[in-house]
């Protein structure tokens, strides 16, 4: 792949939770709103230097260059989700992943995408490192709360996540799936 970050860069995933049920609930005009979460996303990480990386079925793995990038991406994105029918839990990461010659390589993809797969619908987790390279440019009414260290399966260090809280953002969300918290 050619045009990827290099050095530090930030991942972001993102799966639409339950969505099986929503094409029950939406039938034929689920297409439709696919689409339109897809243009979103799309629209929202591409003017802040996100690149696509994949995409299957509703889930999305981008790259960004910088956090506050990626942090202001996830922000435009919530805000177009606002009063629709998806709920869509984000789990941003950075670190240094080898680029190889096919993509992205180690560990860090693996952090990015277990961080995503705790959260719920309408959840943005950030990792420690998101949260120190984005703490001194947090704009309006966006923070971030530790929800302490949490363990992931096949990964052998825990780590300290933060939830992104923002104005009509849901806040209170049940525990953390996938994940045990540290002792």
């Amino acid at each position: 792949m050619t045009n990827l970050p290099a050095g530090t860069v930030t991942f972001v995933f993102s799966d639409i939770e339950g969505s099986t049920a929503l094409l029950k609930v939406l039938g034929d005009r689920y297409g439709d709103v696919l689409s339109g979460h897809r243009r979103l996303m799309r629209d929202c990480f591409i003017p802040r230097g996100g690149v696509e990386i994949d995409t299957q079925g509703d889930a999305f793995f981008v790259a960004f260059p910088t956090a506050p990038g990626a942090l202001r991406a996830v922000e435009a994105i919530l805000a177009g989700l606002l009063g629709g029918p998806i709920a869509l839990r984000m789990g941003l990461h950075t670190g240094t992943p080898f680029v190889a010659e096919e993509g992205y390589v180690g560990v860090d993809l693996h952090r990015g995408a277990r961080i995503c797969a705790a959260g719920h619908g309408g959840q943005v987790l950030v990792s420690a490192p998101v949260h120190e390279a984005v703490r001194e440019s947090l704009e309006g009414e966006v923070s971030l709360r530790s929800l302490g260290a949490w363990r992931f399966q096949g990964l052998s260090e825990a780590m300290e996540l933060f939830q992104v809280d923002a104005a009509d953002l849901i806040s209170d969300f049940p525990q953390l799936r996938a994940a045990t918290p540290a002792k």
